[in-house]
């Protein structure tokens, strides 16, 4: 488990922008039981892909479609919140960081680490921008 000084920051980059953290089981089933969609993001201390990955979730968000609800995990942290959220990722192997979109309880999106690491923020966004297009 990493220290909650460490992660603060790193939590707050999504927080700070709308994200509802998710901390239990039961936290994550309520929240892909509403109506409407749901960006998860799996969220990570790893460098070399989180970097981009919280950068570009919040930049996705300027986009005229967006998901209605907003809601993050944090790998290492959130055990209980980040099992059940994966669970609901299936057949997607777990990894962080990693965003999956959901209309209606049902993933309709997922954006692994490996279509993260190595690639900017932007580009990150877009890829969530033409899902929100088709599903929000």
């Amino acid at each position: 488990m990493y220290p909650p000084e460490l992660i603060k920051p790193m939590r707050e980059d999504l927080t700070n922008i709308g994200f509802s953290e998710l901390y239990t089981s039961d936290d994550v089933k309520n929240a892909l039981e509403k109506e409407g969609t749901t960006l998860v993001v799996v969220n990570s201390v790893c460098g070399c892909a989180a970097a981009n990955a919280r950068p570009g979730a919040a930049m996705s968000l300027n986009n005229d479609k967006k998901p209605d609800q907003l809601v993050t995990v944090f790998a290492g942290v959130d055990r209980d919140a980040v099992d059940a959220a994966r669970e609901q990722m299936i057949p997607f192997p777990p990894s962080s960081p990693s965003m999956a979109l959901f209309k209606n309880g049902e993933l309709v999106h997922m954006l692994e680490r490996h279509h993260i690491e190595g690639r900017p923020a932007d580009m990150i966004a877009d890829n969530l921008k033409d899902a929100y297009n088709d599903h929000c």
